[in-house]
């Protein structure tokens, strides 16, 4: 179950501070040495974007029915079938958001955009390689030239919390939801990832898409007159169009579309536990200097709680990747838009025409269970001692020498694939991953 034991904290993927959170206190470790978030130069793609717009080399277009909504989307090519809608008041500007008025995200590998109806910014958060989740926002009020802004301290009051392993994370929670859009927090909420059951997810949010006689929490709010484990599921289910629950119109798409709002929850999962195993691994790596330095030890001395912790680190972004606990599906899910087709396009693809970003959506999300999120730029910037230990895992997984009840859910026919895919696709791999006739020809 994940039914949040602590009533009061919850957050969704926004982005900012939310109203009901308690603090997080386990800050202070990311803000030293050698993490430094909050004094430290990001190098995600919005910082980039930043010191571009901030030297006047580029100019961001202002349109008066989003703002800089469009041109940032175009800019750090979002697209606009990622939409998905939330109408939980779960962000700094919940007093625009409502059932009525739902919050808009749209979302990349590595970029999330929250965008409210005559909201006063744009509400960004990108994934940095060394930093996780980084948060800023884009200021809708001045029209004559773009400013974005980096945001620290009130963002992780929830954004580094228990929720995110207390370090700086994204959150999806599904919560019951009344009609002004408040979260009824007596009743719980509920964390969203690839081990939630489709019953459990989307509390608070539109849904689009088809989904057979599996249910959701999607679509619906709690009516006052029966307890919130009582809504209507039903009346939420198999929804393919908004019209007779939201008006649409002053979004960029009409849709928020199921398998945006799977591929959404996986992919945020996926991105705290690697900022996770870097912090941890980089945190190791000091901690072994300061221990060799006052034992008198070579610097390059390993003891086995060094070990131990580097190996931790690693297996806990194997279990990511490779999706261990997923739910299984009982029947197909089909979205309302071109999302499945916008995400699996884009590879890389193996030789046979075969991509870790294909879907399956009959029996899990994705054809081949490995993330797609091995190829981004968090992933290779994972301390070198961790980032070895999830390849030697994976290696051990795939080639069947780990035959772990664990990762039973990785058939023999999907490892041999998952091995060819990423031998083909994947920069950097370890050279004990090529093969003896592979190794032969390499330069």
């Amino acid at each position: 179950m994940h039914r949040n034991s602590t009533r009061g904290l919850f957050a969704l993927i926004a982005t900012f501070v939310l109203p009901f959170c308690a603090p997080a206190f386990g800050q202070l470790e990311f803000e030293r040495e050698p993490i430094n978030y909050s004094t430290a130069s990001p190098q995600d793609r919005v910082a980039q974007l930043k010191q571009q717009v901030d030297a006047g080399e580029l100019t961001l277009n202002y349109d008066a029915d989003h703002g800089y909504l469009a041109a940032l989307m175009e800019y750090l090519q979002v697209p606009a079938s990622s939409q998905t809608l939330v109408f939980s008041k779960t962000s700094l500007q919940r007093h625009r958001i409502s059932p009525r008025t739902p919050r808009a995200l749209y979302f990349n590998d590595d970029i999330y955009l929250g965008w409210v109806q005559q909201g006063d910014v744009v509400e960004i958060s990108a994934v940095d390689p060394q930093l996780g989740a980084v948060f800023y926002t884009l200021d809708q009020n001045d029209k004559s030239r773009a400013v974005i802004t980096r945001q620290t301290d009130h963002c992780l009051l929830c954004h580094a919390s228990s929720h995110t392993q207390r370090i700086p994370g994204h959150i999806m929670r599904s919560v019951y939801t009344d009609a002004s859009g408040l979260p009824v927090f007596s009743s719980g909420t509920y964390r969203t990832d690839d081990s939630s059951p489709l019953s459990e997810r989307w509390g608070g949010w539109y849904v689009t898409g088809t989904h057979g006689r599996q249910r959701h929490m999607g679509n619906v709010i709690v009516d006052g007159k029966n307890g919130p484990e009582e809504i209507d599921v039903d009346s939420g289910a198999n929804v393919t169009d908004l019209k007779d629950l939201v008006s649409t119109s002053p979004y960029i798409s009409p849709d928020s579309d199921i398998v945006a709002l799977m591929v959404l929850g996986h992919q945020v999962a996926v991105h705290n536990q690697i900022a996770a195993a870097n912090f941890n691994g980089r945190t190791t790596q000091r901690d072994a200097v300061v221990m060799n330095q006052a034992l008198e030890r070579p610097q390059e001395f390993e003891s086995e709680s060094t070990q131990r912790r580097y190996a931790s680190a690693a297996e806990k972004v194997v279990e990511a990747l490779l999706m261990v606990d997923e739910h299984q599906l009982s029947e197909p899910i089909v979205g309302t838009t071109t999302f499945a087709d916008d995400f699996a396009t884009r590879g890389p693809f193996d030789s046979q025409g075969r991509s870790l970003r294909q879907f399956d959506l009959k029996r899990r999300l994705f054809r081949y269970p490995c993330s797609f999120l091995i190829y981004s730029e968090a992933f290779d910037g994972l301390p070198n001692r961790v980032r070895e230990g999830v390849y030697q895992r994976l290696w051990e997984i795939l080639t069947g020498q780990d035959q772990s009840e664990q990762f039973a859910h990785v058939t023999p026919a999907d490892r041999q694939a998952i091995l060819q895919i990423l031998r083909e696709t994947k920069k950097d791999l370890p050279e004990s991953w090529i093969s003896p006739a592979e190794a032969a020809t390499s330069p």
